[in-house]
């Protein structure tokens, strides 16, 4: 079949969208063109018209074909109405995102959580085994968990928010119920608040380097936390491995901490990696989220 099976990591601030061949396979994804762009603020009918533009414009690059299949990642809970739920970073995205996307470009989409999709392109592009927990961490953090080559998405899809686990934060307080006690503790803004010298969380990490005291204690509280993320999922599915992404979590200064904590939290030995394909693995799963669904409809094996 010709045409373009596009990719789309929706973002808290920036969506990522990639397209292929339709006729690539999952052994031979690559990008025939990308793009990133901001995320409009607020989501909504600005939301929708940013991804129809950044797909059209693919289209026209890639010039082999039309849009055949859509594959979406986005940072909240994917709902049977064809939008997200749970999504504080993306604005209004309780709409038919799915039927809208459609209708424009005459093709099927389908939607997922943004950590899942990452967790698929990490297990179709770049995994050396069956098991594993990919968490995500940058605006917020969420969670992908692979077992025995099988996503697994929960009874309402919504297995791996693991930015809702009570610690980090006061879980009872209603003010922390919008993005998770958890998150309250790593998410970017909060990284950045933690020390003083620093306008952002890049500036965090150079002062870290730099042996700034502030700087250096914030970095080692957010792999604090992250460890005791870890550690809970370990107690829950025991995924056997863990690959960190997103803008945060992919920074390698974090590593080493992280398995500091994890050691002093009983688990000397858990392996514990940085994702190697970095912002491409969202896009990469969630373009074989299309490929998937195309070779359903055609009844061709996935």
């Amino acid at each position: 079949m010709t045409g373009l099976l596009i990719g789309i990591d929706l973002g808290g601030t920036k969506m990522h969208v990639g397209a292929v061949r339709a006729d690539a396979t999952a052994q031979r994804l690559s990008l025939e063109a990308e793009r990133v762009v901001p995320t409009p603020s607020g989501g909504g009918a600005d939301l929708l018209d940013a991804l129809v533009t950044t797909v059209s414009a693919l289209r026209d690059e890639a010039g082999v074909g039309p849009v055949v299949a859509i594959g979406l990642g986005g940072a909240g809970v994917p709902q049977a109405d064809g939008g997200f739920s749970d999504a504080p970073n993306l604005g209004d995205v309780e709409f038919d995102l799915v039927a809208a996307l459609g209708a424009h470009f005459t093709c099927p989409v389908t939607l997922d959580n943004d950590a899942n999709v990452a967790a698929i392109g990490e297990l179709v592009a770049a995994a050396t085994t069956d098991s594993f927990a990919y968490v995500a961490v940058g605006t917020g953090i969420g969670m992908g968990l692979v077992l025995g080559g099988e996503l697994v998405r929960g009874a309402r899809g919504a297995a791996g928010e693991i930015g809702y686990l009570p610690l980090g934060a006061d879980p009872l307080d209603p003010a922390h119920h919008r993005r998770g006690a958890l998150e309250e503790a790593v998410a970017g803004d909060v990284l950045a608040a933690r020390d003083s010298g620093a306008r952002n969380v890049r500036e965090v990490f150079d002062r870290a380097a730099a042996g700034q005291p502030d700087a250096v204690a914030a970095v080692d509280a957010q792999a604090r936390w992250i460890a005791y993320a870890l550690a809970s999922v370990i107690a829950v599915v025991d995924p056997g491995a863990f690959v960190l992404g997103g803008g945060i979590g992919s920074r390698e200064e974090l590593r080493a901490p992280i398995q500091q904590w994890l050691a002093r939290l009983g688990h000397p030995d858990v392996p514990l990696r940085i994702s190697t394909l970095g912002s491409a693995g969202a896009v990469l799963g969630a373009i074989e989220l299309a490929r998937r669904s195309m070779s359903s409809l055609t009844g061709a094996s996935a």
